[in-house]
C-alpha cells in the first residue's frame, strides 16, 4: 500500500522578484512528523514555508506542493489556513489599529482556551496592545506560537523560532512547542506536523525532531539523524556543507 503523506513537494522551483530561490525541492511529511531545516541566511529557508502558504510575491515555476493529498498550488493564503496550515513567521509585521486580544478572539472563540495560552506563556500584559507594536523580539517570537497554539493548525511552519531572543524565552517558546506538537505522546498518536527551519539549531536543544535536513543555494541537501547535523554545523559550520554540497552537485553533472 502506497503511504500516505500529509505533506508532499515534488520537485518545487520557485522564483522571487524574477529571482530563482529554490531549485529542485523534494520533500514528504506524514501526520505527526516534525522535520527541521537547517541553513546559513539566504539559503532559501524561508522562501520554502512562504511557497507552501502562498505568500503572494512568490511564483511557482515547476513542482506541486500537495497537502492531504490535493494540489494547493493556486489557493489563497486563507484557503491553505483554512485546509490546516498555520505559519509562525519570523519577523511577523506590526497590525496597527488591531488589539492582540480581538485577533486571538478571531482565531479561536474559546476565552478559557486564550486564557490558558495567555498565562502559559506570560504574556496577558500585551492583550490590550496592537498586534507587534513595540513588541520585543521574544515578545513577538511568543505571540507567533501563541496564536498557532490557537489556530491549531495540522502543519506548522515556523520561521526560526529560536532566533533573536534568550534563553529563558527559548525555554518558553520551546515548551509551547512541543505541547503544540503533542511531543508528549508516541509519534504514532500525534496528529499534528511541523516544518521548523533555523540558523542557530539552538531549538534543538529544548525540542526532538524526527527528520533534519540542510538548505544550501536554494536545494535540500543531506537528510539524516537531526541532531548529527546540529553537531557537524557546531563543529565546523556551514563550510562543510557547502564543500560536501558542491562535490556532490559536480557529481550529479557529470
Amino acid at each position: 500500500m502506497k503511504k500516505k503523506y500529509l505533506l508532499e513537494i515534488k520537485n518545487l522551483w520557485v522564483k522571487a522578484e524574477k529571482k530563482l530561490i529554490l531549485k529542485e525541492i523534494n520533500l514528504s511529511i506524514s501526520e505527526g512528523e516534525s522535520h527541521i531545516i537547517f541553513g546559513p541566511n539566504g539559503s532559501g529557508k524561508s522562501t520554502l514555508l512562504g511557497a507552501i502558504m502562498g505568500l503572494p510575491h512568490l511564483k511557482v515555476t515547476k513542482g506541486d506542493i500537495i497537502f492531504k493529498g490535493n494540489s494547493i498550488l493556486g489557493l489563497p493564503i486563507y484557503e491553505r489556513a483554512r485546509k490546516g496550515i498555520g505559519i509562525g513567521f519570523q519577523n511577523p509585521p506590526v497590525i496597527r489599529g488591531v488589539k492582540l486580544k480581538k485577533f486571538l478572539e478571531i482565531i479561536n472563540t474559546s476565552q478559557k482556551e486564550i486564557q490558558d495560552v495567555t498565562k502559559e506563556l506570560n504574556i496577558k500584559k500585551l492583550l490590550e496592545r496592537d498586534i507587534n507594536r513595540e513588541f520585543s523580539g521574544g515578545e513577538k517570537k511568543t505571540c507567533e506560537i501563541m496564536q498557532l497554539l490557537l489556530q491549531k493548525p495540522d502543519l506548522s511552519l515556523l520561521d526560526e523560532p529560536d532566533s533573536g531572543i534568550d534563553v529563558e524565552n527559548i525555554k518558553i517558546v520551546s515548551k509551547s512547542i512541543k505541547r503544540m506538537l503533542q511531543k508528549d505522546l508516541p509519534l504514532i498518536k500525534r496528529r499534528r506536523s511541523a516544518i521548523i527551519i533555523t540558523h542557530s539549531g539552538s531549538i534543538l536543544d529544548y525540542v526532538n525532531m524526527d527528520a533534519g535536513y540542510v538548505m544550501i543555494d536554494g536545494k535540500l541537501v543531506c537528510g539524516t539523524n537531526p541532531s548529527d547535523i546540529f553537531d557537524k554545523i557546531k563543529e565546523c559550520g556551514y563550510e562543510d556543507c557547502y564543500r560536501c554540497f558542491s562535490c556532490s552537485d559536480k557529481n550529479v553533472k557529470n
